[in-house]
């Protein structure tokens, strides 16, 4: 049986993180479909469109133009069709501020970015392993 595709939307503005991520995704061991979105008023775009099926899991940055991160999640969180959709904040900030935001808003998990190319490679596969192999996500069964 082929193993699935998952589908990552990829929240972020910053087109080296976008290239570094990117390259570790797709070096890991899960099937996936990548798509970026380099601002918030796009990633909440997403949503409104009838044709645009939730992915399994987003990756979202908080400092975003046009539209906080904080801002996504609570969009994500209030849409129907989305709300139990896994969202990992992934961002730079590392105040505690930002951090008891995010998971108020409905965040499952935040990590902040490490500095040195290895340890975000480390990062990215470590979400991606837990997301995409170990976890069942919402709309998938175990054995899809």
């Amino acid at each position: 049986m082929p193993h699935p595709v998952f589908e990552v939307l990829l929240v972020e503005d910053n087109p080296g993180d976008v290239y570094l991520i990117q390259e570790a995704l797709a070096e890991g061991p899960a099937r996936k479909q990548i798509r970026v979105v380099r601002d918030g008023a796009e990633a909440t775009a997403l949503l409104e469109q009838r044709s645009s099926r939730p992915p399994d899991l987003v990756l979202l940055d908080l400092n975003l133009p046009k539209r906080s991160g904080h801002q996504v999640l609570a969009d994500i969180r209030r849409h129907s069709g989305w709300r139990r959709t896994p969202v990992v904040v992934f961002t730079s900030s590392s105040a505690a501020s930002d951090v008891l935001e995010a998971y108020e808003r409905g965040a499952n998990c935040y990590v902040t970015k490490p500095q040195g190319l290895e340890e975000l490679t480390g990062v990215i596969r470590s979400i991606e392993t837990f997301w995409l192999t170990v976890t069942v996500l919402p709309g998938r069964t175990c054995c899809e």
